[in-house]
């Protein structure tokens, strides 16, 4: 007798499997990892070690001794993770051990505690970095400058970032925008080079890994949002151009927002979803406590996520 295995929907008949996604994406990040091992030197490079080694590490215990399930880091989930979570920390020294607390919290806590890859509602690294945040503000405030090319000092002087400069009143006028698109700016070490970022970008959307609604509705709304405001006072709000490269949109629009895990399925929920999070973003770098909203924004977006599958979806799974 041959049994039919039924599964739920939707079903797409591809040769693509998880496997294969997961390793495409964390190739699209080693531009921005190389770039940052260009400017923060070998700190960058260990941090990234030990975060992807305590991300692989973590999913392989929690899978083996207490899920008691087939391990799964071979499909390099656990690899992307480790490098979105080193991406949004600083390269700076104390942050060694720091990086392994925030790597435990996102894959035992914001991944595995839900059943694993497929089934987390927030994003995995973003949830990690904003635990960081909250509990080590100090650290993950105190933003390494950048230096001459490959430095290889493991205290790297720090200093403010352009946003940190900006909310504490002190506009960046010493910082040109092709130093925020090329990447020479303090900040989280994956953050800092647009360009770095959109090649990883571009790279996932020639392989169909996302597509162009979120990135393009995150940065388009956040650019838009900025640009009325620094139109209205311009002595008081970053301008517009700035404000993309700064910061974490760039990186959050590309690669943490565009997670197929946590936002919507279809094309007009993932419009909303990038219109939320661009439009969040400028209201927690204005008018929060902290000089940068894009993992905050994220975050509240994946929490919306559910609803607007429910409402956004796509006629050949509708009723």
């Amino acid at each position: 007798m041959n049994l039919l295995n039924i599964s739920g929907s939707p079903h797409v008949h591809s040769d693509e499997s998880t496997k294969k996604i997961m390793w495409r994406v964390n190739a699209a990040l080693v531009p921005a990892l190389l770039v940052a091992i260009a400017y923060f030197g070998i700190n960058a490079l260990l941090v990234s070690i030990i975060s992807v080694a305590s991300c692989v590490l973590f999913q392989w215990l929690i899978e083996k001794y207490i899920l008691k399930t087939p391990t799964t880091v071979g499909d390099g989930s656990a690899v992307v993770t480790g490098l979105l979570l080193a991406f949004n920390v600083p390269a700076t020294v104390d942050m060694m051990w720091i990086v392994v607390i925030g790597a435990l919290f996102a894959i035992g806590v914001a991944k595995m505690s839900f059943g694993g890859l497929g089934k987390n509602p927030f994003n995995p690294a973003i949830a990690g970095r904003i635990f960081l945040l909250i509990s080590f503000p100090v650290q993950m405030t105190t933003w390494p400058q950048v230096g001459g090319l490959f430095p290889m000092n493991f205290d790297l002087a720090t200093g403010a970032t352009p946003l940190g400069a900006f909310k504490e009143g002190a506009l960046p006028t010493d910082v040109t925008f092709m130093d925020a698109f090329l990447g020479h700016i303090g900040g989280s070490m994956g953050e800092v080079s647009a360009l770095a970022i959109l090649l990883g970008a571009a790279y996932l959307c020639w392989k169909k890994i996302i597509t162009w609604h979120i990135p393009v509705t995150f940065i388009g709304t956040a650019f838009v949002f900025s640009g009325i405001l620094w139109l209205i006072d311009p002595t008081a709000y970053m301008d517009p151009v700035m404000t993309i490269l700064t910061g974490g949109i760039m990186l959050g629009a590309c690669f943490m927002a565009t997670d197929m895990v946590t936002s919507p399925m279809a094309k007009s929920g993932q419009l909303i979803f990038g219109f939320g999070c661009g439009l969040l973003t400028i209201v927690i770098r204005n008018w929060g406590a902290y000089p940068e909203g894009v993992s905050f924004a994220i975050l509240i977006m994946n929490s919306v996520t559910p609803l607007l599958n429910r409402w956004c979806k796509p006629k050949r799974f509708a009723n």
